[in-house]
C-alpha cells in the first residue's frame, strides 16, 4: 500500500489497542510502526535503479526484520513513556501486530514482498489491491483525522477507530471476491479463445477494483488485454506482444538484466526503441491500456541509458492521462 494509507490506518490500529489511558501517543506510536519497513527508500540514495527494485520491500519487509524490529521498538517504547503501567508484553503484540499488517497489506499489491528475505528470493503478490486504492484508504484517512481533532477522553473515539479498521478490510474482501469471480470468468475465456496460459495474472487497474488489467501467455509472448467485473461478454479483446529476448543477447549476462528478469517474475518483453533497448515489466500494466490497446507499459526500463530510470516504476503511471481520462476509465469499468 501507498505509504499514507500505512500510516492512517496505523494510527487508527495504535487508537483501537491502547484506547482511552495512552492519549494520542498511541496513534503517533502506531503511525511509526506502519512506516518501518518502508525505510527501504533510503537505499535509493546509493543503490543502482535495478538493485533498488529488488531492495524494495525485500529485507525490510521480511519476516526476520519484522522480528528483530518488535523487540527494538517495544524497548524503545517502554523505556520513553516511564513510568508507565503497561506491560512489556503489550509493547511487544501491538508492534508485532503494526509491523505484520503491513507485510500483509503490501502482499496484495502487485509489487511483491520479500517475506522470506535474506533466505530466500521469493516474492508473494496477491494482485487484489491496486497500490493507491481511494476506496481503501478514504474511511481510515477521515478516521485519523476525527481522532487527532476529538479530545482523548471522547467517547466518540471508538466510533471512529473501529470504522477506519472495519471498512477497509471489509472492502478488501470485497476485492478478494472481485479476483475470484474475475480469474475464473479469464480462465474460461482463454480457454475459449484458445490463449496460451502457462504464465498468466490478473491485477486491478488504477485507482479502483472494477477493472482487472489480465496478462497471459508464455516464454513467446503475452497477451494483453482488460476485464471488468460488470462484462456481459465472455470475451476479452487481447493485444500480443512478443517477448522478443533475442534482442538482449548482447547484454544477457549484464547483471543488470539478471536483476531485471528476477524482479519481473518472468513477465517481460523487450522492445527496441530508437537507438536503445527497452525492458518492459508487464505487471505494471499499460499506460491508459483500456483507451490505447497498443499503448506502452508503465514500467520500461532502457537498458542503454540506466541515468534515464529514475521513477521508473512511477513515471509512466499517469503519463498521458488527462481530464477525459477518467471518463475513459468510468466508461470501460460500466463493461462491455
Amino acid at each position: 500500500m501507498d505509504s499514507l494509507t500505512h500510516i492512517v490506518l496505523g494510527a487508527c490500529v495504535g487508537e483501537a489497542f491502547f484506547e482511552k489511558g495512552f492519549g494520542k501517543k498511541a496513534m503517533f506510536w502506531g503511525a511509526l510502526a506502519q512506516s518501518i519497513p518502508d525505510v527501504d527508500f533510503i537505499a535509493s540514495f546509493w543503490l543502482p535503479t535495478a538493485e533498488n527494485l529488488l531492495a524494495h520491500r525485500g529485507f525490510t519487509h521480511s519476516l526476520l526484520f519484522v522480528s528483530l524490529m518488535i523487540p527494538a521498538l517495544a524497548l524503545t517504547a517502554n523505556a520513553i513513556h516511564r513510568p508507565h503501567n503497561i506491560r512489556f508484553r503489550t509493547w511487544l503484540l501491538f508492534f508485532a501486530a503494526e509491523l505484520l499488517l503491513h507485510l500483509f497489506l503490501d502482499a496484495f499489491n502487485n509489487y511483491g514482498v520479500g517475506w522470506f528475505e535474506p533466505f530466500h528470493h521469493l516474492r508473494f503478490s496477491f494482485n487484489t489491491l491496486y497500490v493507491a486504492d481511494p476506496f481503501f484508504s478514504l474511511v481510515p484517512g477521515i478516521a485519523f483525522i476525527a481522532l487527532l481533532l476529538l479530545p482523548k477522553h471522547s467517547n466518540r473515539r471508538k466510533l471512529w477507530y473501529v470504522l477506519g479498521m472495519a471498512v477497509p478490510f471489509l472492502y478488501l474482501g470485497y476485492c478478494i471476491g472481485n479476483k475470484i469471480k474475475t480469474d475464473r470468468d479469464v480462465k474460461q475465456i482463454l480457454e475459449k479463445q484458445q490463449i496460451p496460459h502457462e504464465q498468466y495474472f490478473t491485477t486491478p487497474a488504477p485507482l479502483q477494483n472494477w477493472l482487472w488489467y489480465v496478462v497471459s501467455g508464455n516464454d513467446s509472448g503475452f497477451y494483453v488485454g482488460f476485464r471488468s467485473v460488470f462484462d456481459s461478454k465472455k470475451e476479452i479483446d487481447f493485444q500480443y506482444f512478443p517477448r522478443q529476448d533475442s534482442l538482449l543477447n548482447p547484454v544477457h549476462d549484464h547483471a543488470e538484466v539478471q536483476l531485471l528478469k528476477r524482479f519481473s517474475q518472468n513477465f517481460y518483453t523487450v522492445e527496441k526503441w530508437g537507438d536503445t533497448l527497452v525492458f518492459n515489466d508487464l505487471r505494471f500494466g499499460q499506460i491508459i491500456g483500456w483507451s490505447d490497446p497498443r499503448g506502452r507499459f508503465v514500467f520500461h526500463y532502457f537498458l542503454q541509458h540506466p541515468d534515464d530510470n529514475r521513477l521508473v516504476v512511477q513515471r509512466g503511471r499517469f503519463a498521458g492521462w488527462n481530464r477525459r481520462t477518467p471518463q475513459a476509465l468510468w466508461n470501460r469499468i460500466r463493461g462491455n
